[in-house]
């Protein structure tokens, strides 16, 4: 059996880069799971998928502040580095790069990264902010770690699709990988978010995969998307979900709209809300 390396904890951009450097130098192939923390076994997933696409996996925590609206969750999002550090190290990281935001945002920072294409609409419409925020950082991130691969789940589908885009116009050379949403035993994603749900919330978000489920089965069976999409979000209002920000069908590579019914391959994505806590989740229709 293969001992797991022991884990280097980094708080610097240039410590990170001579680590990472030391290990491309010694023939290395470098995987990156970028994170915001309070891991559970969807993080782990993508960490043993990036393991398996290379020789050494650098892990990133950091709760990136410039994707956050000021109403937002930023301060009460959960945080816990040292079981994240524990669970890292189990699952066979090589490095954890956990900066701070002066760091990341040094005194002067003034760069943006505005990314088209696939954030158009969706999680746009309700958080203009979110996309920006998150291009600026995964592309930063990209650059420090200079990583052969990247792995994202796809349970952030949009985001998935959004970083692609970048990276992929900005000729930024990491590959990057989508790994399969991790459920629970009801079916429900696994979220960081999901910890702030009461028991009697738990049991209706349990619903979301179900109704969603439903939902692209008839859109497959050629159901117009329009009429398809009304019924899963009157479905999850029925089911007692408080808000329901979208349900939308699109095509799975550009998360363009369809105009009448499903004719290629596609994604149902949903955002909707359980008192507090806004729950999203995806699947392949």
């Amino acid at each position: 059996m293969t001992a797991l390396p022991t884990l280097a904890l980094i708080r610097t951009v240039a410590e990170l880069r001579a680590q990472v450097g030391s290990l491309r130098n010694a023939g290395k192939r470098i995987g990156f799971v970028p994170t915001m923390g309070a891991l559970h076994e969807g993080h782990l997933a993508l960490v043993a998928e990036a393991r398996r696409r290379s020789d050494a996996v650098v892990a990133s925590v950091f709760v990136n502040p410039t994707q956050f609206a000021a109403h937002e969750d930023l301060g009460t999002y959960p945080r816990q580095e040292a079981r994240d550090a524990e669970l890292l190290a189990g699952a066979g990281c090589s490095i954890l790069f956990a900066p701070d935001a002066a760091e990341m945002y040094p005194d002067g920072f003034a760069t943006s990264v505005q990314v088209g294409g696939p954030s158009a609409g969706l999680e746009t419409d309700f958080r203009p902010h979110f996309f920006g925020g998150v291009a600026v950082v995964v592309a930063k991130l990209l650059n420090q770690v200079q990583a052969d691969v990247a792995v994202f789940g796809e349970k952030d589908y949009q985001q998935l699709m959004v970083v692609r885009r970048m990276a992929r116009d900005l000729d930024i050379p990491t590959e990057i990988v989508g790994a399969p949403t991790v459920r629970d035993a009801h079916g429900l994603a696994l979220s960081s978010r999901n910890a702030y749900l009461s028991a009697d919330e738990l049991a209706v978000a349990r619903r979301l995969n179900v109704i969603l489920r439903e939902a692209a089965d008839r859109a497959k069976a050629g159901e117009p998307v329009s009429a398809v999409e009304a019924a899963a979000a009157d479905a999850l209002v029925e089911a007692g979900f408080a808000k329901v920000d979208y349900v939308a069908i699109r095509h799975a590579e550009t998360l363009a709209p369809f105009s009448g019914v499903v004719d290629a391959p596609a994604r149902i994505l949903a955002a909707a809300w359980l008192g507090k806590t806004r729950l999203i989740d995806n699947m392949a229709v």
